[in-house]
């Protein structure tokens, strides 16, 4: 069963008043525990294909469908909650706030809904990532990879069906950048999680299941490269 797709989609921004178009006509599928990778230079799509998929915009033309729901059809409060229930976001900055620690960071997506236990789901999704000796340090207490696997726990403490991942390694040398990746595979193959990552690494892109390349807003190629037993 597909967790995202898109049927058709395009999208345009209207800078000036002059239609600008950032994808044009694209058809995607991803399933369930499927790790994909969109690859391409700068001003590409990838963003404006997360952006897409994770229900923070809607399309021009087309439909996105996300876990049974097509988002142009949903009222802001609607996609607010879809996002919130469904989507979890890592991003190259990692975007843990300052004046929380470790553990409040990760539990605060779960106390903004109301839900019981948070502490408890956000040391068990810190568990997972090997940063439950860390819950009580604050960000600045820990090195770039560290603030990753953090914002790895955040992104799952919901346990989401999507997680977006925007330049998940860009800020991370190499040992660091194949942990992370190494978690993300973790994510969908343990937790039958779609991961949709947008990169410029071929290193980066070499771990998923499905690489999407893009070009002035269009799919030029897909691929599902073989893995290595």
């Amino acid at each position: 069963m597909s967790v995202v797709r898109l049927e058709h989609v395009s999208k345009d921004y209207i800078t000036e008043g002059i239609p600008v178009p950032a994808l044009h006509d694209v058809s995607l599928e991803f399933r369930a525990g499927e790790f994909a990778a969109l690859v391409g230079r700068s001003g590409c799509g990838k963003s404006t294909l997360l952006n897409l998929a994770g229900a923070m915009d809607v399309p021009t033309s087309g439909t996105v469908t996300l876990d049974g729901m097509i988002t142009s059809q949903l009222r802001d409060a609607a996609l607010t909650k879809l996002r919130r229930e469904k989507v979890g976001f890592i991003f190259q900055s990692f975007q843990l706030l300052p004046t929380l620690s470790v553990v409040e960071n990760v539990e605060l997506p779960l106390l903004l809904d109301n839900v019981a236990n948070a502490r408890e789901a956000a040391l068990a999704r810190l568990h997972w990532v090997e940063m439950d000796g860390y819950a009580a340090r604050m960000p600045y207490q820990l090195s770039g990879g560290q603030m990753q696997r953090v914002a790895i726990a955040r992104a799952l403490v919901h346990s989401p069906r999507l997680v977006l991942a925007d330049e998940p390694t860009g800020n991370l040398d190499s040992s660091t950048s194949e942990l992370i990746l190494a978690l993300l595979r973790g994510i969908a193959t343990e937790q039958n999680t779609t991961i949709l990552m947008a990169t410029h690494s071929a290193e980066a892109s070499a771990a998923a299941d499905t690489i999407v390349r893009l070009r002035d807003g269009r799919v030029i190629e897909l691929l599902q490269p073989l893995k290595q037993g």
